[in-house]
């Protein structure tokens, strides 16, 4: 089976929207099944971009052509960000609708482009749930290769993984101009590569890379610009204690940080705690585009006790789910220190310590009124919507 017969997730939004993504995370597979009409503008075609970039105004020329109300798609739009004001002005007077897909804001914001200013809501697509791959699904493969659709249904993973490494280098920072000096912003990566899961402290970041401080953080935001990693903020709420503002760094596939620390043999059990956590993390991303799942999302370590903390901490409204998340199978009660310090927090409604699980495997529930979920049970809570219940 390829990534052409499986159903994502993603439903399509009624009006007009960008959609940004890794490469090969499949937003053109899935524009083209939501939306088979419409006209297309794949600006990868390197005759029409040079065509579009020499004469910009045929864009235009080509929207007003097209029945009032008519869907357009445009591939990495981020080619040729002038082609937003085109964009904006057939939404005001043809009431044409967009989806215009990209694997980076950067070069969008950089060039102080017109983004539509609300008329096009800003959507995301991940790698692939569990859910869509069905039974095709392993968590072992998944937390060593990733779960891209370009690398899932590759027969060579791993020669896959490496090259897509090279092609983010190659396409997306220095074909998009997005850095200066390519060499140490190569260099970089694997350094941040070690830092997934972590609390990321720039200055050690910048130390262990050999870059200065200033140099790392613009880094750090192509990173984030281009959907290749995620900084998730501390929680900074009134406890009796001081919480830590260090936020931690995650990796958006474990198959792409692998892939940037040339290490994609089985995976060890000193990688495989951050791995799945990250994993863990992306799903959460997910859910949160497809479903609303949250309001906002944290980690909560206070200062004053730093083996304590709670990998996740979810708000939605003035109520809050805490997640620990563990790789292994059994766990030990100092691992739910952080769900019994928590419990302070007014509006914490439910305690979860996540365990990968075995087949057939149900939750339970401990004397402390921790739940204790296998990820069987925690996937069926994200695709059911009752993580709130």
């Amino acid at each position: 089976m390829s990534a052409l017969h499986l159903s994502r997730i993603y439903p399509l939004p009624s009006d007009s929207f960008f959609l940004f993504g890794l490469r090969g995370v499949g937003k053109s597979t899935w524009a083209r099944r939501q939306l088979p009409k419409a006209r297309r503008f794949d600006l990868l075609d390197e005759g029409l971009f040079h065509h579009l970039l020499a004469d910009p105004a045929a864009f235009g020329d080509e929207l007003r052509e097209l029945p009032i109300g008519s869907w357009v798609v445009v591939d990495e739009v981020q080619r040729l960000p002038q082609l937003v004001n085109e964009v904006h002005r057939a939404i005001e007077e043809r009431r044409l609708r967009f989806a215009l897909l990209g694997s980076s804001a950067r070069k969008l914001m950089q060039a102080g482009t017109n983004l539509l200013a609300g008329r096009a809501v800003w959507k995301r697509m991940y790698p692939f749930t569990p859910s869509e791959l069905g039974e095709q699904f392993d968590l072992e493969r998944t937390l060593r290769y990733g779960a891209i659709p370009l690398v899932w249904f590759s027969a060579r993973p791993a020669e896959t993984l490496t090259s897509y490494a090279q092609l983010y280098l190659r396409e997306e920072i220095k074909a998009e101009a997005l850095v200066r000096n390519l060499p140490a912003f190569a260099r970089f990566l694997p350094v941040a590569a070690l830092f997934h899961g972590q609390a990321l402290n720039i200055s050690a970041l910048a130390r262990d890379a050999g870059a200065a401080r200033a140099t790392v953080a613009g880094y750090l935001d192509i990173l984030e610009d281009t959907l290749v990693a995620e900084r998730l903020p501390g929680f900074e709420g009134k406890l009796r204690v001081r919480e830590r503002r260090l936020p931690k760094l995650y990796w958006t596939d474990p198959g792409m940080v692998r892939a940037i620390k040339k290490n994609l043999g089985p995976v060890s059990s000193e990688e495989r705690g951050a791995l799945f956590e990250g994993w863990i993390f992306t799903l959460l991303r997910t859910y949160r585009e497809v479903s609303d799942l949250y309001d906002e999302i944290f980690y909560w370590s206070p200062t004053q006790a730093r083996k304590t903390e709670v990998d996740f901490l979810l708000r939605k409204g003035s109520e809050f789910v805490a997640i620990e998340v563990k790789s292994s199978a059994r766990h030990a009660s100092a691992e739910l220190r952080g769900l019994r310090a928590i419990a302070e927090l007014e509006g914490v409604s439910r305690r979860v310590l996540l365990i990968p699980g075995r087949p057939g495997e149900g939750r339970r529930r401990t004397a402390e009124d921790i739940e204790i979920w296998p990820l069987d049970h925690f996937l069926e809570v994200l695709e059911t919507g009752s993580l709130w219940q």
